[in-house]
């Protein structure tokens, strides 16, 4: 009997709820720089530090994750996640250092986060889907993106109207009440749990063969072999640059950048919003595209396009005009949707077994650049008091990274078995 639906679609659906939300639980502070400077009197490189933090053990995260999802199974992994995300923002409550909010949001949710992120995407979708798989892909990283994004405008307002301590207990209170329950509910770790092949497969379920050490050994192997490759380090170089650019740099200070312009946080916030609307749409079309074009020539476009329009924020953000709109559609658009690419271009190169472990170190590059981009804007602003340096200093990054796409090796073709 054909199956008219595939549960495969019901875990990318699950999967897809976790990502968006705990991805707004982790954008948080970007909400929160203004109120914080205000009550607290720190300055934007001290809270910038935190953001930084987070960003990078969020990325570190990934190839963890991956290994521990194979040890000790994707739902079982991705409740303990959100468990803790969910007590670490009742703890951030109570802070009233710096130092405190570098620990509970900069090191606890980093690395609760850290587990729930875009490696989860990359692994849901090389486990439950062999057709479709760019497609699925760009779903799901659009979700985790997009997340990041959509909250804002609610936390922005939760915080303008009630004060900072509303945005984070609600972080908590949908975490432990929302989230938990449908990742317990409808996570499945393997196609064959619920007795079926990965969608548009006829292979069975290929699962790691020993669970004793697989942590560490699956962590050290997959960056072994994979910084042997030249396509690693280049994959790398050009994500590290990626996250630099979107959650560093515009996901953690565009909206202390467009108050310091005049904006109202609520709005600021929107701006963010948008971005997250057009990025989903724009990873969708990634997706497609990937799964039908050379994923190094769409990553050359993808980046070039990217400093071109962040070139142009300066200006825009001065005006607060047409250009300015121009730029949040435009700049969502291309937002992540490097992602597609990069995982297919992983996939193919280290093969479907070791996505998950190998695009955990390449987002882990991300994360790092997300992380240095952060506490670098920071500092930009607190020395020069104005963003514009490190706009235009992610632009000229960002063209590099174009570069770099063009040097990735096609992936080698199967060779045909003898007749």
């Amino acid at each position: 009997m054909r199956h008219r639906f595939h549960y495969a679609w019901l875990v990318a659906s699950a999967t897809l709820l976790v990502l968006v939300t705990m991805a707004g639980f982790r954008s948080t502070v970007g909400v929160l720089v203004d109120p914080l400077r205000e009550e607290f009197g720190w300055t934007t490189a001290s809270i910038s530090f935190a953001a930084g933090l987070n960003l990078m053990l969020y990325g570190f995260g990934g190839p963890f994750a991956a290994a521990l999802y194979d040890r000790f199974g994707l739902r079982r992994c991705v409740v303990v996640a959100v468990a803790v995300v969910a007590l670490g923002s009742l703890a951030t409550l109570e802070m009233t250092a710096p130092w405190q909010f570098a620990l509970l949001w900069g090191v606890v949710n980093g690395v609760a986060t850290g587990a729930v992120s875009v490696t989860l995407a990359a692994v849901v979708a090389n486990r439950w889907f062999v057709k479709r798989r760019g497609l699925a892909t760009g779903i799901l990283t659009a979700a985790n993106a997009t997340g990041q994004l959509a909250f804002l405008p609610v936390l922005a307002w939760a915080a303008d109207a009630h004060g900072w301590r509303w945005s984070v207990g609600g972080v908590a209170v949908v975490a432990a009440l929302v989230v938990l329950p449908i990742a317990l509910l409808l996570l499945r770790d393997w196609p064959s749990d619920v007795g079926l092949r990965a969608y548009g497969s006829d292979e069975d379920d290929v699962k790691p063969t020993s669970t004793d050490g697989i942590v560490l050994t699956a962590i050290g192997d997959g960056l072994v072999r994979a910084a042997s490759s030249r396509t690693f380090w280049l994959l790398s170089g050009s994500f590290f640059i990626c996250g630099a650019t979107t959650n560093g740099l515009i996901g953690t200070h565009l909206i202390p950048a467009a108050m310091d312009h005049g904006i109202g946080e609520v709005a600021a916030a929107s701006l963010l919003a948008t971005i997250g609307v057009f990025d989903l749409v724009g990873t969708l079309s990634s997706g497609w595209l990937t799964d039908r074009y050379d994923p190094r020539v769409l990553l050359a476009w993808y980046y070039g396009l990217r400093g071109l329009s962040l070139l142009a924020l300066p200006v825009v953000i001065e005006s607060q005009g047409a250009g300015l709109i121009a730029f949040v559609v435009f700049y969502g658009l291309d937002w992540v949707a490097t992602v597609p690419p990069t995982v297919a271009l992983t996939a193919d190169t280290f093969g479907r077994a070791r996505v998950g472990v190998v695009f955990g170190w390449i987002f882990a590059a991300h994360q790092l650049g997300a992380g240095v981009a952060a506490v670098a804007a920071g500092a930009t602003e607190t020395i020069f008091g104005t963003y514009a340096p490190a706009f235009v200093g992610a632009a000229l990054l960002s063209l590099v990274a174009s570069f770099l796409s063009t040097r990735i090796a096609r992936a080698p073709t199967p060779a045909l078995a003898p007749a």
